[in-house]
């Protein structure tokens, strides 16, 4: 990053002239630093929801928004999702490169034998009532991880910051199965070491004490290797997304010096939220609502009625103004879930009917509203026969390795500050 040139700012009030260095960063928009801003002028600058303000400098993902781009450590998500497993998209995050056969192999054995959860960790989950939203069970098991491994509080060197990651990375999917299966009332299903990490997760979801699975029409077990690789997808795709809310408040609760299992924890807090991480399981509850296609049509007509508080779930984005790229690699895989597995469900018709309007009505498209990673990945996940309540666990999975990534670039970073916005006060 270096200095371009500077920007003139003019107090009209006073005529006093103030001048600050314009940044250059290697890709997107340059950026005013006003960190001095306070000091020379004695004001602050209002930017509710940070619409232009840039939080950090970061290496790791970079998003344009008009063009409809996504890149991790420079490389394109299309590539990455339709080239490489999430492991190895994980690596690349952590290291800034993506790794060699030897070194992808490691990484997994790694993950593999860190999944396992200390034993009394389990009866944590006993405390919660059954039925429990598995998001609330993963929050919280996540916190008191930092209660088993308290002395990873200042980490220093390389391999101690490696040892936390890939401990934080292997164990969140066995806690979510944890979670999930707490919400049934059913028996847990502790991680095997001979599965890979994306079809592991799904043994521990589906499979019967002694990990034995139900046979499906073909009499084989019931997870294809379509399944694994359309979760594996999912996971990429939500790797990492830039300075996102959850991923503002993992850095924010960075800078506090707090453990980095309470971090990573506060930003499952934080995508829990309808308007971040909740968003698909919205959307099949929405498509649910709607019920036929023959519903479609009036549906629409309240979405376009500005007297009609009702919104189309899953269109639009904050960030992209154009097709969000994650969407369409989603899209794709649906259809390619769709005929391979010989499914069409009955959200999947008024979901196709709800994409064909958007896709060619003035009224979405002029605004910018195209289907999002929410409305594709929900059914997507549906067709997996993963029920709603884990939607957003299954994305936390996927984005932990990007706050843990956000998370060690913020501690290594010899300029971090902790995080203290002000205000403009109107009270009495």
């Amino acid at each position: 990053m270096s200095t371009k040139k500077s920007m003139t700012l003019i107090d009209n009030r006073t005529n006093t002239q103030y001048e600050y260095p314009i940044l250059d960063g290697t890709r997107g928009p340059s950026v005013v630093d006003l960190r001095s801003f306070f000091k020379d002028t004695g004001m602050f600058t209002f930017d509710p929801g940070y619409t232009s303000t840039a939080s950090c400098q970061s290496e790791i993902t970079f998003i344009n928004g008009a063009k409809g781009e996504l890149r991790y450590r420079g490389i394109p998500i299309e590539e990455l999702a339709e080239n490489h497993s999430y492991l190895e998209a994980c690596f690349l995050l952590l290291n800034g490169r993506l790794p060699d056969k030897e070194e992808l192999t490691d990484f997994d054995l790694e993950l593999r034998h860190r999944a396992f959860i200390p034993e009394s960790s389990r009866y944590l989950f006993t405390a919660f009532p059954d039925g429990a939203h598995p998001m609330a069970t993963l929050s919280a098991s996540v916190t008191a991880l930092s209660s088993f491994y308290a002395t990873h509080l200042n980490l220093e060197s390389d391999e101690e910051f490696s040892e936390m990651a890939n401990r934080i990375l292997a164990k969140i999917p066995t806690l979510a199965a944890f979670a999930y299966r707490h919400y049934l009332g059913i028996p847990f299903i502790q991680p095997d070491i001979d599965l890979s990490f994306t079809e592991n997760f799904l043994a521990m979801m589906r499979a019967y004490p002694g990990h034995k699975m139900k046979l499906g029409r073909d009499g084989h077990q019931n997870i294809t290797p379509l399944e694994v690789e359309a979760l594996d997808t999912i996971f990429t795709l939500h790797a990492d997304h830039e300075q996102n809310a959850s991923t503002t408040v993992v850095r924010g609760v960075a800078s506090t010096g707090a453990h980095p299992y309470v971090a990573i924890s506060s930003g499952i807090a934080a995508l829990w939220g309808r308007a971040h991480g909740g968003a698909n399981e919205s959307v099949i509850a929405q498509l649910t609502m709607i019920g036929s296609v023959d519903n479609v049509d009036a549906f629409i007509a309240r979405a376009k009625d500005p007297d009609d508080d009702f919104r189309l779930m899953g269109f639009g984005h904050r960030v992209y103004k154009n097709f969000d790229p994650r969407a369409k690699i989603l899209k794709k895989l649906q259809d390619k879930l769709k005929e391979e597995l010989d499914l069409d469900s009955n959200l999947m018709k008024i979901a196709a009917r709800i994409e064909e309007i958007a896709l060619s009505d003035e009224y979405f498209v002029s605004r910018n509203l195209y289907p999002n990673i929410d409305f594709y990945s929900g059914i997507i996940l549906t067709a997996l026969q993963i029920p709603k309540e884990m939607f957003t666990p299954i994305f936390v999975i996927g984005r932990t390795i990007g706050w843990i990534a956000q998370w060690t670039e913020f501690k290594k970073d010899p300029m971090s500050k902790i995080a203290r916005p002000r205000q403009l006060y109107t009270g009495k």
